[in-house]
């Protein structure tokens, strides 16, 4: 079993080494992460300068780029031996449910792998600090012998989200939907030294959908939420209205 494991708070973040711990006897690994955080990062890939890749000193590779660039390096640049049978990423310092989806990182380096054929995992700690890490390592652990014992049908994408819990205090996994935040806090303008105007993004909004079924819910209730996604960005429902409204173009 080779894995390759990536992540988008950096290669130093402590929930890079405790997945890397937690499935280091599982396969060979591979990995290669970023070199600075890059959470929010979304599916950007680097253009517009070339990137480079170094080692740690713990044998870890890091790329000064995105979480998606990491994993496009890794399969396409010779970074590994052979082709990964899975790629994951992770653990990330903090929650990726409902539309976080959208700007993760983390989420975003598995479905790099997913853009290639390969079965890709995101794992995610539902609260910051990395409270009761050690749990979410093993809850992230059975998933990824879930894949290995009964292979899901590629392409997968796998959105793990784990909360803050003793492993024993776990409330099972659950399988749900993608739950819905409000729309994020007004940004934070604040000024430089020098008075001129400068900006930071306000926090995440609350869930507007955690009813029972999305991964909100579940997480609340003290489970781990496994949420399926997919690519496929086309309204189907509004492809006839569209092809209406066009008619006269």
């Amino acid at each position: 079993m080779r894995i390759l494991v990536s992540n988008d708070d950096g290669y130093n973040a402590p929930g890079l080494q405790a997945l890397v711990d937690a499935l280091a006897d599982l396969g060979e690994l591979t990995v290669v992460a970023p070199e600075t955080n890059h959470s929010g990062a979304s599916n950007s890939l680097t253009l517009n300068r070339p990137l480079s890749v170094r080692t740690a000193p713990n044998g870890f590779l890091y790329v000064n780029g995105t979480p998606s660039d990491c994993v496009h390096v890794a399969l396409t640049g010779g970074l590994m031996d052979a082709r990964p049978d899975l790629v994951v990423s992770g653990i990330n310092n903090g929650a990726n449910m409902g539309d976080d989806t959208l700007y993760s990182g983390t989420v975003a380096a598995a479905t790099e792998g997913y853009l290639f054929g390969i079965p890709a995992i995101a794992f995610s700690l539902a609260e910051k600090g990395w409270e009761h890490l050690d749990s979410a390592a093993r809850a992230a652990r059975q998933v990824v012998e879930r894949q290995m014992a009964h292979p899901l049908a590629a392409p997968v994408l796998l959105n793990v989200n784990m909360p803050n819990r003793r492993f024993e205090d776990l409330a099972g996994y659950r399988v749900t939907r993608l739950g819905k935040r409000h729309p994020s806090e007004p940004v934070v303008r604040t000024t430089t030294p020098y008075g001129d105007p400068v900006y930071w993004i306000g926090p995440v909004g609350l869930a507007a959908d955690a009813t029972p079924g999305t991964d909100f819910h579940a997480v609340s209730e003290g489970a781990v939420a496994i949420t399926p996604l997919r690519l496929d960005l086309t309204h189907s429902g509004q492809l006839d209205e569209v092809r209406a409204w066009a008619e006269p173009l």
